[in-house]
């Protein structure tokens, strides 16, 4: 036996160390495919469903039970390149898994990552705009839509008003992907500015578009998670690296202020998915050179890691009935704070909330029964990778089979049309802003 060779090879990392190029897409499942290969143990590799052109939309999934949901193990996700042409956020994502599965077992706070999360990684939603880029450029390229030359991040159903397009491949194989997880928090990642943009992307007047604004419900909890990101990438707080493009404080802006955007992502994941999603703009450039990246995922890498660790923030539990038995779509909501499509448990009896540290009370309302509220106290520091765990017992004989539950999906159809302006979307929000930035210097 050659044994220097065999000790060569048990010194050698699993994956050989990613390349700091643009990877198209046989080089991107390849890499994809060897990771899921050699770490088994912590990822799952499948594939969503495919483009128009039939390539495969990738997700891998890294965590310590990859290949299916526990009871109290947040799911959440990253999804880069929706516009073929932005390519930035596609390269960090690939490194990003390289430094979460070469760091397991090494790296401590690494390793309780994996161990608390369930992290699902995209990293092109649009690899037919990729391929098609055949002359990058900084502004626009051939590619920005997909092969139908539809714009993906206006393709969604809107909860503003009617989005009439034709419903993309990519875009229903997302929708379904949110129907099959129970996700959190997410990040889409895009190019062309630099800033960590939150909902909502739309508005009316009912959620503050007078003023220039359009804020959800969770106000005080999307400008902590965008001021989370912004806060640890040196040139994204600056909030004026790029030139010939707006000015933003601190690198963070509201979606609407920024400009109106109908058929966005993270709106829809916000209302339809019960998953708190923000937009991440990583590059004034959308196609820089390949030089470039190292610097990127050097400025991004401690944003990129910081960011996933807020999936545990706020409470979270199960609500069951009174002889034990989880009961699947409980709405569960926060006083003050009721989300136009109610927010409700999953198949597991699992609810998730984001909040801030504080004292909140919380509605459990089930369809013919009486509201059932409990308080809950969200601690100054979150316990180890979990948010607080509060099950929630409901005083009912037995099951819920003989109550009439209405489907508890809400239709896709524009929710906020109708609403009253009165909406404490409006309100200032300058008192929360600075709860949440004093919670972030001082944690």
């Amino acid at each position: 036996m050659d044994f220097p060779c065999l000790w060569l090879g048990l010194l050698l990392p699993l994956v050989a160390a990613l390349d700091f190029n643009y990877h198209h897409q046989e080089g991107m499942e390849a890499f994809l495919k060897t990771v899921a290969q050699n770490y088994s143990s912590i990822t799952h590799l499948h594939s969503i469903g495919k483009s128009v052109k039939g390539r495969n939309l990738w997700v891998l999934v890294v965590g310590r039970f990859p290949k299916e949901h526990r009871i109290g193990i947040p799911e959440f996700k990253y999804v880069a390149n929706m516009h073929g042409d932005e390519t930035v956020g596609r390269e960090l994502l690939l490194h990003l898994i390289d430094y979460l599965v070469t760091s397991d077992g090494k790296d401590p706070e690494i390793t309780n990552l994996i161990n608390s999360t369930r992290i699902h990684i995209m990293p092109s939603m649009n690899p037919d705009g990729f391929e098609a880029v055949k002359k990058p450029d900084c502004y626009y390229s051939i590619g920005r839509e997909n092969y139908n030359q539809y714009d993906l991040n206006r393709n969604f159903p809107d909860a503003f008003e009617y989005n009439n397009v034709s419903r993309q491949p990519e875009t229903v194989a997302v929708m379904k992907w949110l129907k099959t997880e129970t996700f959190v928090l997410s990040a889409n990642l895009h190019g062309g500015a630099l800033v960590a943009s939150y909902p909502f992307d739309n508005g009316v007047q009912a959620t503050g578009a007078l003023y220039s604004r359009s804020l959800t419900p969770d106000d005080d909890v999307f400008q902590y998670l965008a001021h989370t990101y912004a806060s640890r990438n040196p040139n994204m707080k600056k909030g004026d690296e790029c030139k010939n493009k707006m000015n933003f404080p601190n690198g963070v802006t509201n979606g609407y202020s920024w400009y109106p955007l109908q058929g966005g992502m993270q709106d829809y994941n916000y209302i339809w998915a019960q998953c708190f999603e923000i937009t991440l703009e990583l590059s004034c450039c959308k196609y820089p050179r390949e030089e470039k990246l190292p610097s990127f995922w050097n400025n991004n890498k401690a944003s990129l890691i910081e960011y996933i660790k807020q999936v545990h923030l706020g409470v979270k539990g199960q609500v069951f009935d009174q002889n034990g038995n989880p009961l699947p779509n409980v709405i569960v909501e926060v006083q003050d704070r009721k989300h136009i499509c109610p927010y409700r448990t999953n198949k597991y009896g699992e609810y998730y909330l984001l909040l801030l540290p504080g004292s909140y009370i919380i509605n459990v309302t089930v369809p013919g029964h009486d509201p059932h509220i409990t308080k809950v106290i969200i601690p100054e520091k979150s316990q180890n990778f979990s948010a607080l765990k509060k099950d929630i017992l409901l005083p009912f004989q037995g099951q819920l089979d003989s109550i009439p539950v209405p489907n508890p999906s809400c239709p896709m159809i524009p929710l906020y049309r109708n609403l009253p302006d009165h909406s404490a979307a409006t309100k200032p929000s300058l008192f929360l802003f600075l709860v949440s930035l004093l919670h972030i210097l001082f944690k």
